[in-house]
């Protein structure tokens, strides 16, 4: 490893200047299902030592003590009191993407561990991604390419309908980063936007979106075409879409959901999709994931469902690597941490 030069500021040269030994970080695996990318592991192993989660249960006694951050992709490793109380020199856990349900933030806090996500490199890709559900799911571009190119097809029917976009009212459940800029792209559609929020969005912020502050969840599920989930999963979150929240909604309405699979009670989606008390769903989450394959909402055709793919751009992910890189960085070196949590917070 060649260092960037002898006026160089970053740790890692610092330290290979120094003959200092690189920062042991877990993590779960390197490929695989759930492993650091190949692309990105040169650039980690120039700045850490990096310990699959297999080397460490085999050499538990040499590793417990050398590792002190872990690297959280894909909600991997799994990290529980077990695994915290067996790292005593642990310093931090960065953790990719905005979510942070995965994380027990008090017991990490109980052992001095700081905790650290990307919450805003990934808002730009996962505010298109719900628009492109909002289209796709509008415009039935999923039936429609079946059909299209379906052995079976002899003519396009006249009467083979979507319902329109523009002047439609978006109703968006969670206006923190990603649903701002959710309604930022929205209004390109001319769409009317309502808005649900823990706290209202200050008045100029609403008047460039041309958004509408709903105080009580009931009223923006009465009125809009299309619902949207932008929120945290927390304990106030969980299963915020039910029975009754559906019930609310129009019959032509759509669901679209960007979160969280546990936001929404995917049993009463089920029943509402199958009786049209709601018209279609598009949902880039589920729980779990992927969902069995004998799943009802599998059979739907008035559901589209995409991996969880929200911030899945080459780009994105190569900043969250960076983002991480950083905040493991400060928080071994006992700086500020950039994107620290402090706290999970719902809407």
């Amino acid at each position: 490893f060649e260092t960037c030069g002898k006026d160089c500021s970053h740790q890692v040269c610092r330290m290979e200047l120094a003959g200092q030994e690189l920062p042991y970080v877990l993590v779960d695996s390197i490929g695989e299902r759930f492993g650091v990318y190949e692309d990105h592991l040169g650039f980690l192993k120039k700045r850490f030592h990096l310990i699959t989660m297999k080397e460490y249960l085999e050499n538990k006694t040499f590793l417990s003590k050398k590792i002190s951050a872990i690297y959280v992709w894909y909600h991997r490793p799994v990290i529980n009191e077990e695994l915290v109380q067996s790292l005593p020199n642990l310093k931090i856990v960065a953790s990719a993407g905005v979510g942070i349900d995965h994380l027990d933030l008090k017991l990490l806090s109980s052992y001095g561990v700081k905790v650290s996500n990307t919450p805003f490199v990934v808002s730009t890709d996962t505010a298109d991604m719900g628009m492109a559900l909002l289209l796709a799911s509008a415009r039935r571009l999923v039936e429609g390419h079946e059909m299209a190119v379906s052995p079976d097809t002899e003519y396009f029917p006249a009467d083979w309908l979507g319902v329109e976009v523009s002047g439609a009212t978006l109703g968006i459940l969670g206006m923190g980063t990603i649903g701002y800029k959710v309604a930022e792209r929205a209004k390109a559609f001319e769409m009317k936007i309502l808005y649900h929020n823990r706290n209202q969005r200050k008045k100029e912020e609403e008047s460039a979106v041309g958004a509408v502050y709903c105080k009580k969840i009931d009223y923006l599920l009465q009125q809009s075409d299309f619902v949207l989930l932008a929120v945290t999963l927390t304990p106030q979150t969980h299963k915020l879409i039910g029975k009754r929240e559906l019930e609310l909604m129009k019959p032509t309405a759509t669901l679209i959901n960007i979160s969280r699979g546990l936001v929404v009670d995917q049993d009463a989606l089920v029943e509402a999709l199958q009786n049209k008390v709601i018209k279609a769903a598009a949902l880039d989450v589920t729980y779990p994931e992927p969902l069995p394959r004998d799943h009802p909402l599998l059979k739907l055709k008035n559901v589209i469902i995409t991996p969880h793919i929200g911030s899945a751009t080459k780009k994105t992910r190569w900043v969250m690597v960076e983002e991480m890189t950083e905040s493991i960085e400060a928080g071994l070196a006992g700086l500020p941490i950039p994107r620290e949590v402090l706290e999970l917070k719902d809407m």
